[in-house]
């Protein structure tokens, strides 16, 4: 039986009509099963909220504007996992408000950049970028050494991402300016913070252990990124069978 659908693309009121049933029910069919899920990101072993310092780090990096030239999204194509690691995963970015996904690559990504480079390195890179890398043409940071960290807000910094549903609890919030000084501080006992903040970097960041700068807070910050899930346990070319 063959349709005659000229009646239905001649009736524009007609056509509308059909167009918003259809387009209804597929959008029903693709949202209602969304309500039913507890979580529509799935969890991962070793994903946790940042450190006081290092959420510290990550408001410096987003003021300084660092998401214009560099994505934290490795998307699973075989020469991203090669150049930069396993592909990213959403639970990686679950704390993140906002988070740096993005294809803009000035510069190279950075969602796996943590420990591939020494302290010594980043604050070379951030001070003087073409000592390091003779073709960059990322500015200088070298202000970030002497200008000093600000700890009296951490708490509210804290709070204010609770209040979006990062699972920072009481004992986090009343330790947070005493961790992100301890994280930074190359003769300070780490025990609690590693207990709140597994996989949590420590020690001298900047060169400079007398000081809590800005420059220590940035790079605790890139030292932690695609640390913090074991991908050992992961094929790295499992999606290129």
């Amino acid at each position: 039986m063959k349709f005659d659908h000229s009646r239905i693309e001649k009736n524009a009121t007609l056509m509308l009509v059909l167009s918003l049933l259809v387009v209804s029910i597929g959008g029903i069919i693709e949202i209602a099963p969304l309500f039913y899920m507890q979580n529509t990101i799935e969890k991962v072993e070793g994903v946790r909220p940042y450190s006081p310092l290092e959420l510290a780090g990550r408001n410096i990096y987003v003021r300084e504007g660092c998401y214009n030239c560099h994505s934290q999204m490795i998307r699973p194509m075989r020469d991203e996992v090669e150049r930069y690691g396993h592909y990213s995963l959403a639970a990686e970015s679950m704390y993140d408000h906002p988070f740096q996904w993005g294809s803009k690559r000035t510069g190279p990504d950075l969602a796996r950049v943590g420990q591939r480079y020494s302290n010594e390195w980043h604050v070379q890179h951030l001070t003087d970028p073409r000592s390091v890398v003779p073709e960059s043409v990322m500015p200088g940071y070298s202000f970030l050494l002497s200008s000093e960290l600000r700890t009296d807000d951490i708490v509210a910094h804290l709070k204010a991402n609770q209040a979006v549903g990062v699972p920072y609890d009481a004992a986090m919030i009343e330790a947070a300016e005493a961790d992100m000084r301890a994280q930074a501080d190359p003769d300070a006992d780490w025990d609690g913070l590693l207990a709140r903040y597994p996989k949590a970097q420590t020690g001298d960041f900047d060169g400079n252990p007398r000081a809590l700068t800005e420059m220590d807070a940035l790079i605790a910050y890139m030292q932690m990124l695609g640390t913090l899930v074991d991908f050992s346990a992961y094929r790295a070319d499992e999606n290129f069978r």
